[in-house]
């Protein structure tokens, strides 16, 4: 399905990858499978490597003018359109490897997207239907791109995508099922505003149709009229909500209850509220409270997202890394309330810090070492009452060498820097892998 709807939108067209990373080179191969192409280019602000002979290569910082050449360009997520390259400013059709992924299977698809917790939620839904024996697949912004995931899908498989924001900037297809965590502040040096990021999040809903699902947050809830779907609200602690997280342990679908296990291994209160949207989305599909819990049991949480590192120098080292908002570092900090540090700080990406200062005021942590460019900031903004439990570091490795000095031997030193990384690291993840080294060494 996804090749003839491939062919049928390429035929005889100019097409052109604007980026040529791990999507656009899964594209490449489905498009060179298909052919039917009249031209085929390749634009990348870097230089790029095994690319076909057949493609004419558009390279340096003018990349994006190369779309004035093209009657179809498919855009790779996190590709910021530059003043003169929007949709609405050029003749050619700027679409995605997702949109068309969602015009082939959009009623197998459970689309999961929120500022955060959507691939703890993915992998995990994953995990509970592999563990039922339901045909599934995962993929999408979890780093599988959904162009590889074309030979394993059956006219059985439920197919798990999580989607981020980039990949529904310019997307004009929403799946059947939808869910729509939570939405905080993030990527304002992409989006500008707060409003155009929440704008592009409803992506994941603005495009259903009557019989689709959302099972939606408080912070994402559409306005009445705004989504065709049926709407369910997530909440926590709410006895009235479509599906709740009470008391912290317990989740709830339409009156249907069930006990978390105590042994899972899933650490925080936000980890039990993916879990309550895991369990509604389990239950619609058949699978039984018995092979929830075995899925919840032996599921492992993703790396960088409030992961234990281990005891070192007396001090126990949790990496959450994954953090880049506010809401998440404050999430990290309930749950563990052994915390004795926080490290906090990265790049700058104009977000407001005052809600984690506010927490932080009353927060028991003795110890906050602010890092980097947003760390300079939430500096300079910290009231005076907080001033004497802040120190600043430079950069992680710095910021690692003072928590050893201060953090109370069994106490728990948290990074969770409510900031991205990019201003030093490729990724949250090299910036996880280098704490986790700093904290050993």
């Amino acid at each position: 399905m996804l090749l003839t709807r491939l062919r049928s939108d390429i035929e005889g067209k100019r097409v052109l990858l604007l980026g040529f990373g791990r999507e656009g080179r899964a594209l490449c191969r489905r498009i060179l499978q298909v052919g039917g192409f009249s031209a085929l280019g390749i634009a990348d602000a870097n230089p790029v490597s095994d690319t076909p002979e057949q493609a004419r290569l558009h390279i340096g910082a003018d990349y994006q003018d190369a779309m004035r050449e093209y009657e179809i360009v498919y855009k790779s997520p996190g590709i910021v359109l530059t003043d003169g390259h929007k949709p609405e400013q050029l003749d050619c059709r700027v679409t995605s490897l997702t949109e068309l992924f969602l015009s082939a299977y959009r009623d197998r698809c459970i689309g999961i997207t929120g500022t955060k917790g959507k691939s703890t939620t993915s992998s995990l839904l994953y995990h509970v239907l592999q563990t039922a024996g339901v045909p599934s697949v995962l993929g999408g912004n979890i780093g599988i791109p959904t162009a590889d995931l074309y030979d394993s899908i059956t006219p059985e498989t439920v197919i798990v995508l999580e989607i981020g924001v980039h990949q529904l900037e310019y997307n004009h297809v929403s799946p059947k099922t939808a869910v729509f965590l939570n939405l905080y502040e993030e990527h304002l040096d992409h989006y500008g505003t707060f409003e155009y990021y929440a704008y592009c999040k409803e992506n994941i809903y603005r495009n259903q149709q009557a019989g689709d699902l959302l099972i939606c947050g408080q912070e994402g809830l559409p306005e009445p009229g705004d989504c065709r779907a049926q709407v369910m609200r997530l909440r926590m602690d709410d006895p009235e909500a479509d599906v709740t997280l009470l008391h912290g342990d317990t989740v709830c679908f339409q009156g249907q209850t069930l006990r978390l296990p105590d042994d899972m291994a899933l650490t925080g209160v936000h980890n039990r509220y993916n879990c309550a949207a895991v369990y509604a989305l389990a239950k619609r599909l058949g699978v039984s409270d018995q092979d929830f819990l075995r899925g919840v049991r032996d599921f492992h949480p993703l790396p960088h997202r409030l992961s234990p590192v281990g005891t070192y120098h007396g001090i126990r080292w949790y990496d959450d890394s994954i953090s880049t908002a506010c809401e998440t570092c404050i999430q990290a900090l309930n749950s563990l309330p052994d915390t004795d540090t926080v490290l906090i700080g990265g790049m700058d990406r104009g977000i407001s810090y005052q809600p984690l200062l506010d927490y932080l005021v009353l927060s028991p942590v003795r110890h906050i070492i602010l890092m980097s460019d947003s760390g300079k900031r939430i500096y300079k903004e910290a009231p005076d009452a907080l001033l004497p439990r802040l120190s600043y570091a430079a950069d992680l490795p710095a910021a690692v060498k003072l928590a050893k000095q201060l953090t109370e031997k069994g106490k728990i030193c948290l990074l969770s820097p409510a900031a991205a990384s990019y201003n030093v690291y490729q990724n949250f993840e090299k910036r996880g892998e280098h704490f986790q080294q700093l904290a050993k060494e």
